[in-house]
This record gives structure tokens, sequence and C-alpha cells, in this order.
């Protein structure tokens, strides 16, 4: 099966899409500094470069679009019928390094937690933020 669009359009489309700085994160970050959690941004130090991390509380926090990271039973995530095989192997290759990176962070004694695209989406974005705050402020180690 072809490309509905044009290679010109296509990539215009993909160009378009952010890997920083994304709504969903936007709204956990907006989220966590309303309730007084102060972070760092993509820190380079770190493996996978966590979308927040927090010193004080050695957590790191990815916030994982549902395509891309290819969340499992979540609507927003659907295997493109043109070039299937091709994404197969970019989203397992993301799965691999999210997991290598989550695996060098433990080992460090980073707590590591992962919030999908989905979750911080309508009503129960809230219910998230929630959850997110008490995982990064609970005291026991991950």
């Amino acid at each position: 099966m072809a490309d509905v669009h044009t290679p010109e359009t296509r990539s215009f489309n993909m160009s378009r899409i952010r890997s920083k700085d994304t709504k969903p994160e936007m709204r956990l970050r907006s989220g966590l500094h309303r309730r007084g959690l102060r972070y760092r941004l993509h820190s380079k130090k770190l493996p996978g470069k966590p979308d927040l991390s927090f010193r004080k509380y050695r957590t790191a926090v990815f916030v994982n679009g549902c395509f891309w990271h290819g969340h499992q039973g979540c609507p927003k995530f659907v295997m493109p019928k043109t070039r299937t095989e091709w994404w197969e192997n970019k989203i397992s290759r993301t799965r691999e390094r999210d997991a290598a990176a989550y695996a060098k962070l433990r080992a460090s004694g980073w707590k590591v937690i992962v919030v999908w695209e989905c979750e911080l989406r309508g009503d129960e974005g809230e219910l998230a933020l929630n959850r997110v705050f008490a995982e990064i402020t609970d005291n026991n180690p991950a």
C-alpha cells in the first residue's frame, strides 16, 4: 500500500512533530511546578535525557508519546498500514533505547517514572499529575 501523501507533504508533516515541549509534557511540568516542585529539563548528564529530573528526589520522569513509544492497549497507538515493517523496527528500537536508559538510571540509584501521553489528557490528567507528584515526593527508594 502506497503512502497517501507525496514525499514532500509527508516530510513537512513529520518536521512539525515535536520531541520537546509537547502539550502533555507542558501540562505535567505546569502541574508539578504549581505543586512546588522544581526540576531540570532534558538533562544531558542523565541516560535517556529524561524530560524532567529531580535531583533532590533522585527521580527521572519521561513523558512518552503513545504512538512513538508503542503504548500497548492504547487507542492512540495504531501501527501504520504503510511501511509496517519499517515502523515496527523504529518503535522496537525506541522501546529498547527506553529500557536501556531506565536500567542505567535505576542502576545508579534513580527512580524512573514513565507517564504516557494518554494519561495526561482530559480529566484523567489531574489524576496522573497527583500520582506522579506522590511518586516523586515518596521517600521510599525506587
